[in-house]
């Protein structure tokens, strides 16, 4: 995987990054941290520059976001359901899950957004959730397109800074990935604990 992401950006430069962002937004398993950090290790061997990679990655984040938007807007949360149900293996999926998108959107509005582009996995896929909800298409993509950006600069801004190091930055993505589901598994039990409590 990572051996094709690199020929696909050493023979395309900034547009190779452009498309590689955009499928990795609608496809979450190929690895946005190779992408970005590898982009920035190019900034100092390459002509590309730093601005110019962020530029790149962050019109990817866009295009991808906004097909998945209007997937969702298009789509039942039934419909949704049958999909992920069939196939939704693939992305580590739940029927729950789609309930569990909803009620956060019901509950923090289109704040979720912007957090959840910081989140590995759950930044790709949240464009559904805005799109069965509803949420104003502005509103998505400014606040789409400010959590991309800053994503995408931290990263590119380190894989330029460690030069060929740009693989350690990738295992330090994966462990805070780790790290991440774990909180976000503690919040969700906490969650339903409290709910339940509640409810009785």
């Amino acid at each position: 995987m990572e051996d094709w992401l690199m020929i696909v950006i050493n023979s395309y430069g900034y547009l190779g990054i452009v498309f590689l962002i955009a499928i990795e937004n609608i496809f979450p398993p190929i690895p946005s941290e190779v992408i970005l950090t590898f982009g920035g290790f190019l900034t100092i061997t390459t002509t590309m520059t730093v601005l110019g990679v962020i530029i790149a990655s962050t019109i990817g984040s866009m295009i991808g976001a906004i097909a998945l938007y209007y997937i969702g807007l298009s789509i039942s949360t039934e419909t949704l359901k049958k999909i992920i149900a069939k196939r939704g293996h693939i992305l580590r999926l739940k029927e729950t899950d789609v309930d569990r998108a909803i009620g956060w959107f019901n509950k923090y509005g289109g704040w979720s957004v912007f957090l959840c582009r910081f989140v590995p996995l759950i930044r790709s896929l949240i464009s559904i959730p805005a799109g069965l909800a509803k949420m104003r298409f502005f509103p998505f993509l400014l606040l789409t397109t400010l959590g991309s950006l800053i994503w995408n600069s931290v990263l590119v801004g380190l894989g330029a800074y460690v030069g060929e190091s740009w693989h350690e930055i990738v295992r330090i993505m994966e462990s805070y990935s780790a790290v991440l589901y774990a909180l976000l598994g503690i919040i969700v039990v906490i969650g339903v604990t409290v709910f339940i409590k509640k409810r009785k």
